[in-house]
This record gives structure tokens, C-alpha cells and sequence, in this order.
């Protein structure tokens, strides 16, 4: 690679379908959710380190997490911390990064990643981002990386792309959100669908021109801030920005209407770590299928997830695909691939008392 990466890790999330373990005064992100005595954030800033330098970071935060990434990667500067006043999804989020990074230098790549992912094998991870970064180079292309899927998977997004010729960048045919089961077998079977993993590799430069040609309601914003990134007026104009913008992720506004977009297929051991059923996959299991994180006796119970941290011993009986979590002041028991209704769970505890949340 020529010019190394700015590598931008999205922070901001609340991390809602992990609850209670992941509460918003301390989202999943900066949570040592794996065991590894480091936190997902710090996985990823750590994955990243090998291709590029300390100060080509930026991480994009929520306003009230700034003091948690100051605390877990102190060796970032404040100005590579950047703050979002409200939460406007991923379009703006990272809109707000590449006009940044475009201020700093008008030749810049980009990877932008989610704070929050699992990558398992990481050698042959950097080694398919380095032939995203190669893909990136030509001008007005947005590349993005697909996973190989090896099941029917309903809790992804798809990208279908047409078969390449030699170049490991394929064209992007369409995007799809998470399908239903029947959908998510034929795409399987079709051999030319890839799982949607959320990471972006572009020049700023190119990211700039897709925003002004097909989401200008944000260009137009984020042009007016041109000479003020990176100068004390910084924070007032984009605490303004975030409040002319419509909230809407970078997929819908930006990648299902670019005729720019490539995808770079990746096979590394990637899972979003969504949750708690996604964690449950890549969990030790007993010889019933079940996790179990607590001093527990289980009796015909399969295929669950057992996570009680106290020094109480949890007797079970009589349990198929749950998930019994208990997490300070919260008791969850709910089925285990039930994250549809953790919305309405975190939403309906809110009303019992802040602190449950």
C-alpha cells in the first residue's frame, strides 16, 4: 500500500440487543465482551495498528461516550475523537468523518469499521482490506467488504454482485436487508451473495462525490464546514449540521444508489457480535449446546446461554434456545434468538426506573 489508511471506528452505538450487560452508560463497544482483558474497542484499534500509524485513528463517538474512548486508547489525541451531539445514523456519522479526514488531507483513504465486530482470523482479514484499500484507488469507487456466507443467516444484510474478471473487486448488483428465512436460503444457494459486513474502504475524495451526486441534502451541509474542521468552531457547526440532518444508515441513502459501489470478498472468521445469539455461536459449549458463564446446574436444557456473574447458584430445568443473564440490577430471561423484542424490553424497563437501562 502507498499512502497508509485513516482507519475511522464507528463508537456511538447503544448496543440494545445485549442488554442488560450492555447499558447505555456503557455500551457493548467498551465492554470485554470475549474475555480477552480487552474491550471490542480496543480489539479493533489493536487489529488496526500493524497498517497504520497511531495518529491516522479517529474514532466517532456519541457526545457521552468521549470519556470512555479517552479512557480505553489514551494514546489518541483529542482532536482524533470525534464527538456526535445526537445519534443520526450511519450516513451522517460517517459523512462527518470523511469531510474531516478530507480537511486533513485532500488525498486520504479511508476504512471505516464498526467498533464492535469479531474477526477471528485476522492475518487473512488485513490481507482482504489491503486489496480493498488497492480496489479503492480508482477514482469515485466505494468499495465495501462482503462476507462468505456459509448459512442461511436472517440477521445480515445481503450485497449480490456480478462475477469479476480478474479483478478482486466485483461490482455491486444489489443491496438487501435482512431477508426472511426463505429468501436468505435462496440467496445462499445462488453462490453470488455475500453477507453485508459494514466496513467501507474509499478515498475522501470519492465519498465526497457520491454524497454531493446522490445524498446533497448532507453534502450540502457538511461543504458549508470545509474550513472550519479542525479550528474552534468545529463543535458549533457540527453541533448545527447534526440538526439539519435526517436520520438514515450509509446503505440506504448512499450505497443501494451509487453505481460505484465494489465488494471485495472476505472469508475470516467475521461475526458483527449483534447479539447474544451471535455470541452464543462463537462461545465454548458443553455437550448440550449450551454456554455457560455461572456456578449452574442445568437439567435438560439445550442450546442455551446460562451468563450470571453474582455468587449465586442458578438450578435449571426444562429449557430449549434460551438466555438467562443476570447483570447487576437486572434478571433477563427470554428466548435466545428473541433480539427482535430487546427495543421493546429496554424501552419497557426504561419505564420502571433509569437505572435498569
Amino acid at each position: 500500500m502507498q499512502n497508509r489508511p485513516y482507519i475511522i471506528i464507528m463508537a456511538g452505538g447503544i448496543g440494545s440487543r445485549f442488554w442488560p450487560y450492555s447499558r447505555r452508560k456503557k455500551p457493548k463497544q467498551f465492554l470485554d465482551i470475549l474475555g480477552t482483558g480487552r474491550s471490542l474497542l480496543q480489539m479493533t484499534y489493536d487489529r488496526f495498528r500493524g497498517m497504520a500509524d497511531k495518529e491516522q485513528f479517529f474514532v466517532i463517538t456519541y457526545k457521552k461516550y468521549v470519556g470512555l474512548v479517552k479512557e480505553q486508547l489514551p494514546e489518541l489525541e483529542d482532536h482524533q475523537i470525534l464527538s456526535e451531539p445526537n445519534r443520526k445514523n450511519t450516513a451522517t456519522c460517517i459523512a462527518y468523518a470523511g469531510y474531516k479526514i478530507h480537511s486533513i488531507d485532500p488525498e486520504a483513504t479511508m476504512i471505516v469499521t464498526p467498533a464492535d465486530h469479531l474477526i477471528l482470523q485476522e492475518v487473512k482479514f488485513l490481507k482482504t482490506i489491503e486489496k480493498a484499500v488497492e480496489a479503492a484507488q480508482i477514482d469515485k469507487r466505494l468499495v465495501t467488504l462482503g462476507i462468505q456466507p456459509y448459512r442461511p443467516e436472517t440477521g445480515y444484510g445481503y450485497i449480490q454482485y456480478h462475477e469479476g474478471k480478474g479483478d478482486d473487486a466485483r461490482k455491486v448488483k444489489t443491496f438487501t436487508e435482512k431477508p426472511n428465512l426463505k429468501l436468505a436460503k435462496t440467496f445462499l444457494e445462488s453462490g453470488d451473495f455475500v453477507w453485508n459486513s459494514g466496513m467501507f474502504v474509499w478515498k475522501s475524495s470519492s465519498l465526497i462525490y457520491a454524497l454531493r451526486q446522490h445524498m446533497p441534502d448532507i453534502s450540502e451541509i457538511f461543504d458549508e464546514g470545509l474550513e472550519v474542521f479542525g479550528t474552534e468552531k468545529e463543535s458549533d457547526f457540527v453541533s448545527k449540521a447534526y440538526l439539519q440532518v435526517k436520520n438514515i444508515s450509509i446503505d440506504f441513502g448512499l450505497m443501494e444508489k451509487s453505481s460505484d459501489v465494489f465488494v471485495i470478498l472476505g472469508d475470516f472468521g467475521w461475526s458483527d457480535l449483534g447479539s447474544w445469539n451471535s455470541l452464543h455461536e462463537i462461545r465454548e459449549k458443553d455437550k448440550q449446546n449450551n454456554v455457560v458463564e455461572a456456578n449452574a446446574i442445568l437439567y435438560d436444557t439445550e442450546n442455551s446461554f446460562i451468563s450470571v456473574n453474582s455468587g449465586k447458584l442458578v438450578v435449571v430445568e426444562g429449557l430449549k434456545n434460551y438466555l438467562v443473564n443476570e447483570t447487576d440490577n437486572v434478571l433477563l430471561i427470554c428466548p435466545l434468538d428473541g433480539e427482535k423484542k430487546f427495543r421493546n424490553f429496554v424501552s419497557n424497563a426504561r419505564k420502571k426506573g433509569e437505572d435498569f437501562v
